[in-house]
């Protein structure tokens, strides 16, 4: 009697194994579904009050350009096949199946105000906190719906359109009436309306879009 308990045993521990890893896999693609989920309702939250005046001069100091020329059509040519290497970044961490508009910034943006330089990073063992700081800039710059340049009225018009990021920043966005560049919390663009995929609207900043309290603990570090 023994022996064939014995026999049964041995018979089904291949089968439970199977079971815990099935289980286990189900799990965790639900919790990965969770996760997206979560994501995409807190995206698509209602939109909050025009973002206030410290939002706003932040922004400003934080652009690059104050020019009022657009850059030349070569420039905006070359982004529509690279935004450089952490804008690309940014860009593959978009879902591809949702609409997404997004204000990218432009290489000299993430040299000058971020201090993340192409390689560097990854050489000095960074990558880690490289790709923490391109998310979380991503979180401040995608909108999760399709906005052209077209979708936003010109200054005197009406009052200016107020968004809200996935991570809940408001967006403030106008269109000048001289060359048509949007004004998005007091940070020009370079480029606009370059559709990635189907779904995707990217916008390159001369500046980068972020909260106070980022700036803060971003500036600091780089103080010490």
């Amino acid at each position: 009697m023994m022996a064939r308990r014995k026999k049964r045993l041995v018979l089904l521990e291949p089968r439970l194994l199977r079971q815990r890893r099935l289980h286990a896999g189900a799990a965790g693609a639900f919790v990965a579904t969770l996760l997206f989920l979560t994501l995409v309702l807190l995206s698509t939250s209602p939109s909050s009050p025009p973002p206030s005046r410290d939002s706003s001069s932040i922004a400003r100091r934080r652009s690059s350009s104050s020019s009022s020329s657009p850059p030349a059509a070569d420039y905006c040519g070359t982004m529509t096949t690279s935004f450089g290497e952490f804008g690309d970044m940014m860009v593959s961490m978009l879902p591809k199946n949702l609409a997404f508009t997004v204000f990218v910034p432009s290489p000299e943006s993430f040299s000058g105000v971020l201090k993340l330089r192409p390689n560097d990073s990854v050489a000095e063992g960074k990558a880690d906190a490289t790709y923490a700081v391109v998310s979380r800039v991503l979180c401040f710059s995608a909108v999760p719906r399709r906005l052209r340049a077209a979708d936003v009225p010109l200054r005197q018009q009406v009052a200016p359109p107020v968004l809200e990021s996935v991570s809940g920043l408001r967006i403030s966005a106008r269109r000048r009436d001289a060359d048509g560049a949007l004004v998005v919390n007091g940070v020009t663009s370079e480029c606009v309306d370059i559709v990635k995929g189907q779904d995707i609207v990217v916008h390159v900043m001369a500046g980068v879009l972020m909260d106070a309290e980022f700036e803060r603990s971003f500036s600091s570090e780089f103080d010490h």
